[in-house]
């Protein structure tokens, strides 16, 4: 990438801006909408209010003041469940130039840096691109199941990392 970069944790529109990027890719692409939306923001809500640093890892990345990723790793179970990856996309345009990796890694460190025993992801099939990525870093698909609470014919997925 050519552009300047800036790597952050929180900073004041955040939320909405990781929101958007949600909903920029899942609503055309895959027709999610106010109940993926709302399920998006209230999370992403809601872990903010307990955010804590030591816990942690919510990292934004910008170009100038467009938000281009975002990665976030929830270590309030990890002792017991496992660290959760959430959060975790690039935009369109910032796709395929390793941005999405970089991030990654990144949060591996985080967790590796604690002590966390296993990371874990929710998502569902399809998502091929990502799938390839989470496959990369050595995560395996540990669960597939029909249930959509999106309606829109996906079967959820969950991947784990052992550490």
């Amino acid at each position: 990438m050519t552009e300047v970069l800036e790597m952050t944790g929180y900073r004041p529109g955040a939320l909405a801006q990781v929101v958007q990027l949600h909903m920029d890719y899942y609503a055309p692409v895959w027709g999610f909408g106010s109940a993926f939306e709302t399920r998006i923001a209230g999370g992403l809500a809601a872990f903010l209010s307990h955010l804590d640093d030591t816990r942690d890892h919510f990292r934004c990345v910008y170009a100038k003041d467009r938000l281009l990723a975002s990665i976030t790793i929830d270590g309030k179970a990890a002792d017991d469940e496992g660290a959760h990856l959430r959060w975790f996309i690039v935009s369109e345009a910032a796709r395929g130039k390793g941005l999405g990796r970089r991030l990654l890694t990144e949060a591996i460190t985080f967790c590796q840096e604690r002590g966390y025993r296993r990371i874990f992801l929710t998502t569902f099939a399809g998502l091929e691109t990502a799938r390839h990525l989470y496959e990369a870093f050595g995560f395996r698909l540990v669960q597939e199941q029909e249930e959509d609470r999106w309606n829109s014919g996906v079967r959820e997925q969950r991947f784990e990392l052992d550490l």
